[in-house]
């Protein structure tokens, strides 16, 4: 995100616009690129536990392979939804926003995935430290001691808990301040490295094992037939909510694809080819724990601290580290630094936008977020109920109301004439219709009785915010056609 990349206009106005949010010269990323970007987003420490945690859930392997793939073409298909707004205007996501709830009130959907990211942010680091940790403590294992939270702890985090956290904050910090072409370059190569140690991991433990004792169902087969159809229908849903994030704000990262075809050819290999690869790997590994450890070990730092070789250590906590830091640099500080931007263009910038929620990922203490399962249900549940809304009324607007057209200059300027004005700079339909279209999905994650709905909040949502957006706009365009007939 150069200066000289974006092309900034005279009647662009100051309050909508700086170098990071303009209109870009340049599109200059291809198909591996996107490609990249997906696997940076998959291969983590959260990615291997959510893999692993559905080959676990009672169906056969050929059951969750099915499920894996349908839910990952899902998110496939409404990636190229939202990716092609941004890349044929090459305005990232909170801006392409304007068009939807005004050039004012694209501040409510960018806050929202702001906060989000924040949250997840911050959760990430914590587990990404845990495999710096790891590395600490092979090698210094007297430090033990202050990894004790209880004797050495401040605000719920031991004393080395916090090195770890720290030192994985700053080195996420330096990457990302290098800027979006760094970013690239780091995507570009932390992906596939991560597959070839993840290969080798899995050769290595295939060979402990034995293959003919392994077993890929891993909780054992407790669902057939027809009982095995709604858990099915769970994990599919599982699988989009996984995404849900990194889904609703490609446009971030779209606006650079050179052209359309890029990007869903970088979608393809990204999305169904990427994550079914990586979750074979991650079964494969997870399932020859048991014979080599007499138990599953679906926490993957865990498992590398069990092997017995400092440089297969070393280099497993290193691979997962690079891991995390790829997923939350494009998942969670990418956005939040265009959302946060967004919201005053002339004070923020790009990488302040970045930095300000990084430094609110520590006041959060993600790790007391994380360690209460409750805390972390509700607080990440109800404001993941709101990206569902936000992704199905932007989609209903951009495809179904304005029929791709978009005017770029007028995504940039204050005049009460340009068409993202609406009234006094807010789209009051979009506002009505994310209010309910928000309000039932939290109810689902609310409502005790509600309850077996939670994993469907992403779906649930974006129906409820694309029919009630597409509802109200059709009703207003149909009365002011028959008011201009009489």
């Amino acid at each position: 995100m150069e200066k000289h990349n974006a092309i900034i206009k005279p009647s662009y106005d100051d309050r909508l616009t700086n170098d990071d949010l303009a209109p870009l010269k340049k599109q200059a990323w291809g198909s591996y690129n996107i490609f990249a970007f997906w696997m940076s987003d998959v291969h983590s420490v959260g990615g291997y536990v959510t893999a692993g945690s559905l080959f676990a859930l009672g169906l056969s392997s050929w059951q969750v392979l099915v499920s894996l793939l349908l839910g990952i073409m899902i998110v496939q298909f409404f990636a190229n939804l939202v990716a092609k707004p941004s890349q044929v205007t090459s305005a990232p996501y909170p801006v392409i926003c304007r068009t939807t709830f005004g050039v004012l009130g694209a501040n409510i959907p960018a806050i929202i995935r702001g906060l989000i990211a924040v949250a997840w942010y911050g959760i990430q680091t914590y587990l990404a430290s845990g495999a710096f940790l790891l590395i600490v403590l092979k090698f210094f294992p007297e430090m033990a001691i202050y990894a004790d939270v209880k004797q050495y702890g401040f605000v719920g985090l031991s004393y080395l808990g916090w090195l770890g956290f720290m030192v994985m904050w700053v080195l996420q910090a330096i990457v990302f301040w290098t800027g979006m072409d760094a970013i690239r370059k780091f995507i570009d190569w932390a992906g596939p490295a991560v597959y070839v140690v993840m290969l080798l991991l899995a050769v290595w433990l295939v060979t402990k094992a034995g293959w003919s004792n392994i077993d890929l169902n891993l909780g054992g087969i407790k669902y057939s037939g027809f009982a095995a159809l709604p858990v099915m229908i769970n994990a599919i849903a599982l699988v989009v909510s996984y995404f849900s994030g990194p889904m609703l704000n490609f446009g971030d990262f779209s606006r650079y694809g050179k052209d359309f075809k890029s990007v869903k050819r970088g979608n393809f290999w990204g999305l169904p080819v990427n994550f079914l690869g990586f979750s074979l790997l991650t079964v494969i590994c997870i399932a020859a724990t048991l014979p080599i450890y007499g138990k599953l070990i679906t926490d993957p730092v865990a498992m590398v601290g069990h092997i017995d070789n400092t440089f297969a250590v070393v280099l497993g906590g290193l691979t997962f580290m690079v891991a995390t830091v790829g997923i939350n640099i494009v998942a969670n500080f990418v956005s939040p630094a265009f959302d946060f931007s967004n919201v005053a263009p002339k004070m923020i910038s790009w990488r302040m936008g970045g930095m300000i929620a990084a430094v609110g990922s520590i006041f959060i203490t993600p790790w007391n977020l994380f360690n209460n399962p409750h805390v972390i249900h509700y607080t990440l549940d109800i404001l993941g109920s709101f990206i569902g809304p936000l992704f199905g009324i932007l989609i209903a607007d951009f495809y179904l109301v304005k029929k791709q057209r978009v005017i770029v200059d007028d995504l940039y300027t204050m005049d009460r004439n340009g068409a993202y004005w609406y009234d006094n700079g807010y789209n009051r339909k979009a506002i009505t219709a994310l209010i309910p279209a928000a309000i039932i999905p939290v109810c689902c994650v609310l409502v005790p009785g509600l309850d077996g709905l939670a994993n469907f909040t992403w779906f649930i949502g974006m129906g409820c915010g694309l029919a009630i957006y597409w509802a109200i706009s059709h009703k207003q365009t149909v009365t002011v056609a028959a008011g201009a007939a009489a």
